[in-house]
């Protein structure tokens, strides 16, 4: 047995075959792919919930607006104003709305942010 492992040795067969690296190349490749996928998943959810919380937050300041004059806020800049929030909410994804009648809207709906 040791003998037939040193003539191996010397007669040059040892290393990988170029069918067991493509093997693991293709392996690799296919849970990269399922990685990808994965991530881009969890991107989705966190857009919609960052719209959620942000149209949340806006509404409780229109709330807080109308608490402290009487009437609510037309804009969502008067509520910055106010100081009612530090910023304006900014996303490439959506947009916060508020109008002078107490309606906090984003646009698109946040369930269909992705």
């Amino acid at each position: 047995m040791i003998q037939e492992a040193m003539r191996k040795r010397r007669s040059g067969e040892e290393g990988f075959t170029l069918i067991e690296l493509l093997i693991v190349i293709v392996i690799l490749g296919v849970l990269a792919a399922i990685v990808v996928f994965a991530v881009g998943g969890i991107t989705d959810k966190g857009n919609t919930s960052a719209c959620k919380s942000d149209l949340k937050t806006v509404e409780t300041a229109q709330e807080a607006y109308y608490a402290q004059k009487g009437e609510y806020a037309a804009s969502v800049d008067a509520l910055v104003t106010a100081k009612l929030l530090r910023e304006a909410p900014s996303s490439t994804k959506y947009t916060i709305t508020a109008t002078d009648t107490g309606a906090v809207t984003a646009s698109p709906a946040c369930a269909d942010v992705k």
